[in-house]
Parts: structure tokens; sequence; C-alpha cells
């Protein structure tokens, strides 16, 4: 295979002005409710029913706990308090 004679190379083109709020600007004004499209369920939900098969004590490693704490350490002490 040939090389190319002229490698040009590519810079991204950056818009000349960037907006000042990138996560707003989807936002639906206040009051609008979003409707949803596509086909309604084939099923009446309100007739389901929801049943809780886990054991009553669900085995916890000592690395999953690890891992917990140093995720969510700061808002188990803001719900539980600080460890003693």
């Amino acid at each position: 295979m040939a090389q190319p004679s002229k490698l040009r190379r590519r810079t991204p083109r950056r818009p000349a002005h960037c907006p000042d709020d990138l996560l707003d600007y989807a936002k639906m004004p206040f009051g609008v409710a979003r409707r949803c499209v596509g086909r309604p369920p084939k099923d009446n939900l309100s007739t389901w029913t929801v049943t809780d098969d886990w054991p009553e004590r669900v085995p916890v490693t000592s690395t999953e706990l690890d891992v917990f704490e140093a995720w969510f350490g700061d808002v188990f002490d803001e719900l539980f308090g600080p460890c003693q």
C-alpha cells in the first residue's frame, strides 16, 4: 500500500463561542409535562405484584464493604453518624 503523498494534520474545529451553561440546555420549562412517546404497555401494570425472594441475611464480603466505605463513606456518616 502506497503512502499518501501529502500528510495533512487534522485539528478539531472549535466553536468561536461556547455557551455558559452546557447542562441545562434541554430542560423543559416549569409546568410543562413530558409526554411519553410510544405505545401503551400490553398488560395492566396496576395488577402486578412484586415479591421478594432474597434471604433474610445477605452475605457481604469484606472487600465489598471496603468498596462501599470508600465511595459512600461520607453518605453513611451523614445517615448513621461517624464510626466509633
